[in-house]
């Protein structure tokens, strides 16, 4: 039997084996392949083959500018590298451009039924105009994952944004946070996190963790809030002796971070470790005590859509702490499935790790009910047939 043809847009995705870039999209895709036949139209990065097949899934890059200039995509996402280097936005047009070339292509190349377009901007507008461009008539589905909705702010982005979610048959979001702050119609927008292999990969392990050991995982950005676990670390060693962190990402603002950590003598107790292959994700998580999500809003208004890497560490068995963001109330239960302290708080994050590292029951409860509760509601088998469900239904309406 024929399976019908999806086109995925989107602005991340591995470029190679291995890659340290967020696979979720990817993840998705394979795990929907034996039912769809999935294009994805991704961004080139020098080092990545043009077109390639992924476990099924036919990737196609769109080439933008010479490699010289491909610097837009990856390595910390857009927006950020967009306010640190304002002369990228000089790509912007070819890129936007290249992906809209490449998307009705594979549209009218593969008589795509249906287009999910990661992010509302740019790939929800672009999935549009490709719908009327290419004339099939393809459904569109498109998926906002927290950028998108708190990041992009003023009186243009929020009618592009209305225009979008207005023309698109179905919306996802990633968290009950993002669905309460997108107005959309009822019924059309439903809350669809990522998910995470908890079966396989993020699971718990036999390696023994490190004492009093601290890990953060993510990109260097504002929102991540890594500059209030820094500034806490003193308090904590103050109280734990033996307390040391690990920083695995990079980012715009790694070399801030250094220099911080430098400027306030952390270096024998601070490691950056650099970007992390998502394969080896799950030994970082398994050899840390506690796991730390210091998010915030950051001062234009961006935040965390969903903690993935939270559900990350929490399948790996780890104790964990985060800040008390809306976002993060879908995942975490307060001092039930890990521990929490105000956004922005230096003070208090190192009461709540110093408490977390010198109490081993605590970890362990905190671990075992974390776990069970991501296991239920985060498993990508889950979270896989509830996207098939969508892509079903938009195929027979």
């Amino acid at each position: 039997m024929e399976r019908p043809a999806v086109l995925v847009l989107t602005s991340t995705f591995p470029r190679w084996a291995n890659d340290t870039e967020p696979p979720f999209v990817f993840e998705l895709c394979r795990r929907l392949t034996p039912h769809f036949e999935v294009h994805v139209s991704a961004p080139h990065a020098p080092g990545a083959h043009p077109s390639e097949t992924l476990n099924g899934v036919h990737v196609h890059r769109f080439r933008y500018f010479p490699d010289c200039g491909e610097r837009l995509a990856y390595e910390g996402g857009i927006l950020p590298k967009l306010r640190k280097k304002p002369l990228l936005l000089a790509c912007l047009p070819f890129f936007l451009a290249a992906q809209l070339r490449s998307a009705v292509l594979l549209c009218r190349r593969h008589r795509i039924k249906v287009i999910h377009a990661h992010w509302i901007l740019p790939q929800g507008a672009i999935a549009l105009i490709t719908r009327r461009l290419s004339k099939g008539g393809a459904r569109v589905l498109c998926t906002l994952h927290g950028a998108d909705l708190y990041g992009l702010r003023g009186g243009l982005f929020n009618r592009l944004r209305r225009a979008i979610v207005n023309g698109a048959e179905r919306l996802t979001v990633v968290s009950r946070a993002m669905q309460r702050d997108l107005a959309g119609e009822p019924g059309k927008v439903a809350v669809v996190p990522m998910g995470v292999d908890l079966q396989g990969r993020f699971t718990p392990g036999p390696e023994p963790r490190r004492r009093q050991s601290l890990l953060f995982v993510g990109r260097m950005v504002e929102k991540k809030g890594l500059r209030y676990l820094l500034e806490a670390m003193p308090s904590i060693i103050r109280r734990c002796p033996d307390a040391s962190l690990r920083i695995a990402g990079s980012g715009p603002l790694q070399s801030v971070f250094e220099r911080m950590s430098r400027d306030m003598g952390l270096q024998d107790r601070v490691q950056f470790m650099g970007p992390v292959a998502n394969t080896e994700l799950p030994r970082l998580y398994r050899g840390a005590e506690v796991v730390v999500f210091p998010s915030v809003i950051s001062a234009g208004g961006d935040r965390e859509g969903f903690g993935l890497v939270l559900v990350e560490a929490m399948g790996c068995g780890c104790a964990v702490a985060a800040s008390d963001l809306p976002a993060v109330r879908d995942i975490l239960r307060p001092w039930e499935t890990g521990a929490v302290f105000p956004p922005a708080d230096a003070g208090q994050l190192a009461v709540v790790v110093a408490r977390l590292l010198l109490d081993p029951a605590l970890r362990e409860t905190l671990a075992r009910n974390g776990r069970a509760f991501v296991r239920e509601h985060f498993d990508w088998d889950l979270i896989a047939h509830r996207y098939k469900g969508l892509l079903d239904e938009l195929l027979t309406t």
